[in-house]
């Protein structure tokens, strides 16, 4: 094991109407053990199948010490700051953005997963959390959870470890990456390294050679 944090709350929702429109932002605490596969958490859904949910975005990790941060980053909306309140299906203790890494494999109950990819910010929760000040504070605090592939499916519940067991890219962590994506430069190499980063999506694969191909012309 190379990390250990612990598994707060485990959080489930299903579409609803918010603010006029749909979506499954909003997460409740599951009761007891939910098993989770490689779509997501069962009991869990998603609004918009388009840009959410997925493969590459089955489980979503959001860690508890983050939203200190936003307290004191928007104090007049404090009281909309706790565990949950970013959509999140894990919160998580004992770990965030500083300490998890890109590709990491964790151990979560009885399930294995892998840190897949950032969670960039969105307009559904500049509307959930009633202010598109969350959007741009999300991107330069790099505040942004983690998604996570299951790779081997099994069950979570509330108090389970979150152990980090395998670590292919110890430089790559969540915050480093995070400058990555809300678009500041890096050198050709960062970005051919980025490229075939192990564990990364496809998708920001393609975005980080694209990036090292404008950096070579």
């Amino acid at each position: 094991m190379i990390a250990s944090g612990t598994i707060a709350q485990v959080l489930i929702g299903q579409p609803e109407l918010v603010g006029g429109s749909r979506t499954a932002f909003c997460k409740r605490p599951a009761t007891g053990a939910v098993s989770v596969h490689v779509l997501g958490l069962v009991g869990d859904a998603q609004a918009n199948r388009r840009v959410h949910g997925g493969l590459e975005k089955a489980v979503y990790a959001y860690p508890v010490s983050g939203y200190a941060g936003w307290q004191a980053d928007l104090p007049e909306l404090a009281a909309r700051f706790a565990p949950g309140s970013m959509g999140e299906n894990l919160c998580i203790v004992g770990q965030d953005e500083g300490s998890i890494c890109i590709g990491d494999v964790i151990r979560a109950g009885t399930a294995t997963l892998q840190v897949a990819q950032i969670r960039e910010p969105c307009n559904t929760l500049a509307r959930v959390l009633g202010t598109p000040k969350v959007v741009r504070i999300m991107s330069q605090s790099g505040r942004s959870g983690w998604y996570l592939r299951v790779l081997d499916e099994g069950l979570l519940a509330a108090g389970d470890d979150h152990q980090i067991i395998e670590r292919p890219n110890p430089g790559w962590t969540m915050l480093r990456f995070s400058g990555f994506a809300r678009g500041e430069k890096l050198d050709a190499d960062t970005l051919a390294e980025l490229a075939v980063l192990p564990g990364l999506t496809a998708a920001w694969q393609r975005r980080a050679a694209r990036a090292f191909a404008s950096a070579r012309a």
